[in-house]
């Protein structure tokens, strides 16, 4: 029996609107994550892209549980050496509210060209608006 191969270039690619209002961030992206692999679908494969494109609208209204607005810290290295910098996660959401969807879909992605790949179809955006009307998107409820 041999093994059945999604073709790519034929595979439906729907878009997705997620409203992230008053949802919990891991909650959140770890569907998020799944609707980016393809793993929703019956020809879902781990070795290619079958996923669909998601737009989250109002990431600056996502919850944390417990005291993590607090205690979650992100790091990042600058590069150069002593470089190590920190930063809270309410310090984070203030600042650029968009990253903290981004960083958590991305940590629940494989970390390679694939991963990278599955990564683009994701769009993170402040506020109720997005210019991906076109696409007709689909409402996705959790």
């Amino acid at each position: 029996m041999k093994t059945y191969l999604a073709p790519v270039k034929k595979t439906e690619r729907k878009w997705y609107v997620v409203d992230a209002d008053n949802l919990i961030l891991g909650r959140l992206a770890s569907e998020i994550a799944t609707r980016l692999r393809g793993k929703h679908k019956p020809i879902y494969s781990t070795f290619m892209d079958t996923g669909d494109f998601v737009v989250v609208l109002n990431a600056e209204k996502v919850q944390l549980s417990g005291k993590k607005w607090d205690n979650k810290i992100y790091y990042w290295h600058t590069g150069y050496m002593g470089g190590i910098k920190e930063e809270t996660a309410i310090k984070l959401r203030d600042r650029q509210p968009e990253e903290l969807v981004y960083r958590a879909v991305k940590g629940m992605l494989p970390k390679n060209s694939l991963g990278r790949k599955q990564l683009k179809k994701l769009k993170v955006y402040v506020g109720a608006e997005h210019p991906h009307q076109a696409q007709q998107p689909e409402i996705l409820k959790f």
